[in-house]
């Protein structure tokens, strides 16, 4: 168990790939709106492993509702199969200056 939690930790996903899932995890639950306004999800990529780290880029992180960002987590983990990993979700804004 341990060494398949270790393997799964390991796991880099290809950025098209994630893409592409993303855009059907967003068909088919979009992101709710506020006031209004709707999350639009640029792209995402994968930035680093123990723990798998992905960027999610978007119009306004704001609008990232803490239960949209567990649907992506929760999606991550059963299409990549991270169980026993945490993940780690960066959301940014596309024209975010980096820290």
């Amino acid at each position: 168990l341990v060494d398949f939690v270790a393997e799964q930790n390991s796991t880099r996903v290809v950025t098209a790939t994630l893409n592409t899932l993303v855009r059907e995890w967003i068909h088919l639950n979009p992101p709710p709106t506020d006031k209004g306004r709707r999350l639009k999800i640029l792209y995402a990529t994968q930035v680093g492993v123990k723990p798998p780290t992905f960027v999610f880029f978007v119009n306004d992180h704001e609008l990232m509702h803490f239960s949209y960002r567990r649907y992506l987590e929760n999606q991550l983990r059963s299409s990549f199969g991270f169980e026993g990993s945490p993940i780690r979700m960066i959301v940014r804004q596309k024209d975010e200056e980096r820290e």
